[in-house]
């Protein structure tokens, strides 16, 4: 073989090994995400003549179903009946826009085997096709309802969870929107909604954190109490303010006077009355990471196992350690301290529940299109945060609150109701507005987290006690009454 042929013949193979590459990358790495691309003409084929199971709530509210078109067995239009009230939490599935919430968690599941692929046909024919399964949630059709008439039009968030199994009984997220403007053929509602800028496809009770604010001293009074720092009759000073070691900033109650009377104070009368001073020197007493490892024990710092993916709330224990005026101002909420609205239920019902925390979650069963049960969640116990006794005390502290301290407007005539309020400050703008606390009564129980961003329409006179503690007692009483 002359030059010329074998210097031919290389350049041939370089071209044919190109080739060989360019293909194996398409196919293998590329493949799928050309495959899964919204503009591919075959999966919209797909998932059009593919059907959905239903999804329903735990009394069987259809909260999304599948319904042939008028003329045709073979193609499917999917319809969200309750609209924006679950729109967070079961999500959609769209040819434009994808999957969300419930409906991308569980594709697999909702999604039938029967459609007008090749396989799909020849699973037909051999008697293969599985069909699609449903789904029934943990979500209290009263409760999600009461949610969102009573959060209204303000930005915040609503978690209710049953404590002893981990239930959500309410995941609602405001503003909210109504899932069924996205499976039309037009981007423009879509863009609409994504160019909103008060951001209603923001799950704000899973995928947003937030300065809980006094709401955290549960945490911290856990601390001390489980350290053996302090107990409900431990006395601290109760000065107008509280200066903060070796820094030129000092830590003020909301009124701006003493907790009491302005000589001493005890826990439970700083906790009842939600007395900052005297929380930012627990923090100095007790240390960063005593509070940082109570948190982490409630959940802080970690993923939650839940069947959506939650945004994992913060204690920076490490940037706090040698710094008691940061821990002082970590201890009663502020500074650096964030939290998911989920995350602060879960600590709610980890009081009620005597101290153990219980994994939580949405899907209770999944069954076949002729209802048998196909399988069920069972109540999982994670860990003990805090000991009984510890537990026992916490929620006698809270139940204080409600009796006779900040949030009295969650009392509940004739029910245990325990609860903390937080008032966050923002700087700049209106503080948010918190109440995390349980109810419980001979027959259930409930435990719940509620957020108003920015005060609601109460702007910056908003408290916890006065904007987020109504519309918690409204929740719980829901459950306790239905």
């Amino acid at each position: 073989m002359n030059t010329p042929i074998r210097r031919l013949a290389f350049v041939l193979l370089a071209v044919l090994g190109l080739i060989v590459l360019d293909l194996t990358y398409l196919q293998v790495i590329a493949g799928p995400r050309y495959r899964d691309d919204l503009r591919n003409p075959r999966l919209a084929a797909s998932r059009s003549s593919t059907e959905r199971g239903p999804i329903v709530s735990r009394e069987g509210i259809v909260l999304a179903e599948s319904t042939a078109e008028p003329g045709s067995g073979q193609t499917f239009v999917r319809s969200y009946p309750e609209g924006p009230a679950y729109a967070h939490t079961v999500g959609y599935t769209s040819l434009l826009f994808g999957n969300s919430g419930l409906e991308r968690q569980y594709a697999g599941e909702l999604s039938s085997d029967s459609d007008l692929t090749i396989s799909g046909i020849i699973d037909t024919l051999l008697g293969r096709e599985q069909g699609a399964q449903g789904i029934r949630l943990t979500l209290s059709h009263p409760l999600q309802q009461t949610a969102q008439q009573t959060l209204g039009d303000q930005t915040g968030a609503v978690v209710a969870i049953e404590p002893s199994t981990g239930e959500v009984l309410a995941l609602y997220s405001s503003p909210s929107f109504d899932p069924g403007v996205l499976l039309g053929e037009s981007p423009i509602a879509g863009d609409a909604l994504a160019a909103d800028p008060g951001v209603p496809l923001l799950n704000r009770s899973i995928d947003q954190i937030l300065a809980p604010g006094s709401a955290f001293k549960v945490i911290t009074a856990a601390a001390a109490l489980e350290s053996g720092a302090a107990n409900p009759d431990t006395l601290y000073s109760d000065p107008l303010e509280l200066q903060l070691p070796g820094s030129t900033a000092v830590i003020r109650n909301a009124d701006r006077g003493p907790c009491a009377e302005g000589t001493e104070v005890a826990l439970a009368t700083a906790f009842r009355l939600s007395c900052n001073t005297v929380f930012g020197q627990i923090g100095i007493d007790v240390g960063a990471e005593a509070i940082g490892s109570t948190a982490e024990a409630f959940g802080f710092n970690s993923e939650i196992p839940f069947d959506l993916d939650v945004v994992p709330s913060v204690f920076p224990t490490g940037s706090l350690i040698e710094d008691p005026p940061a821990t002082a101002q970590s201890a009663i909420g502020q500074r650096d301290v964030q939290a998911t609205p989920l995350q602060l239920a879960m600590v709610a019902a980890t009081v009620a529940n005597g101290g153990v925390v219980v994994r939580p979650y949405l899907v209770s069963e999944r069954f076949d299109r002729d209802l048998n049960i196909l399988s069920q969640t069972n109540p999982v116990e994670l860990r003990r945060a805090v000991s009984p006794g510890t537990a026992a005390v916490l929620a006698e502290l809270m139940e204080a609150v409600v009796e006779s301290g900040t949030g009295q407007a969650a009392r509940i005539e004739g029910v245990s109701v325990g609860g903390k309020t937080g008032t966050a400050e923002i700087p700049g703008e209106a503080p948010h507005a918190w109440f995390i606390g349980f109810a419980q009564s001979e027959e259930r129980s409930v435990a719940v987290a509620v957020v108003v961003e920015n005060g609601g329409n109460a702007g910056q006179a908003a408290t916890g006690g006065t904007v987020a503690a109504p519309i918690a007692r409204a929740v719980m009483q829901a459950w306790i009454e239905s």
